[in-house]
């Protein structure tokens, strides 16, 4: 972790607004998600832009008691073909504030794809940031861009 950020990346063979497309689309998050903690949006297709929100049906796990529980997640970044970020809540906005930020960039053989965990803004940062959760939330991220990449390579 660098101070309040997590930052994992890979080249994906695919160009950006394919990519984009994917991650734009709130109905499709369960589809690439490597923590494997998202169940599915709670409105079927929800094609984002800057000050969308959406909701998300979440699996229950470990670090929340094996409950399932929803967020309410609100897009504060927007730049088609290049740059998303959702701000996540919970419990009616008593818990979360992180951020989930994907960046992309052309390179060579496809689009170099940045996703960043952000707890700068997070209401329970120490407890988020404690023990085995920021290891957890790399292998996770690492997952999700490797099933972006399943997803969208041909």
């Amino acid at each position: 972790m660098d101070g309040d950020t997590l930052s994992v990346e890979r080249v994906i063979k695919a160009p950006a607004d394919q990519i984009f497309a994917l991650l734009a689309d709130a109905g499709k998050h369960a589809s690439f998600d490597g923590s494997e903690s998202v169940n599915h949006a709670t409105e079927k297709s929800v094609p984002l832009e800057k000050g969308s929100t959406f909701g998300m049906a979440m699996r229950g796990r470990k670090e929340t008691l094996f409950l399932p529980y929803r967020t309410t997640n609100t897009v504060i970044e927007y730049e088609p073909d290049h740059r998303i970020a959702w701000q996540t809540y919970g419990l009616g906005g008593l818990v979360g504030g992180r951020v989930w930020r994907y960046e992309l960039a052309a390179t060579d053989g496809g689009t170099l794809v940045r996703e960043t965990w952000d707890v700068s803004q997070e209401k329970n940062k120490r407890m988020v940031i404690s023990g085995s959760m920021p290891q957890r939330t790399a292998d996770g991220m690492r997952a999700t861009l490797d099933r972006i990449a399943g997803l969208v390579e041909s």
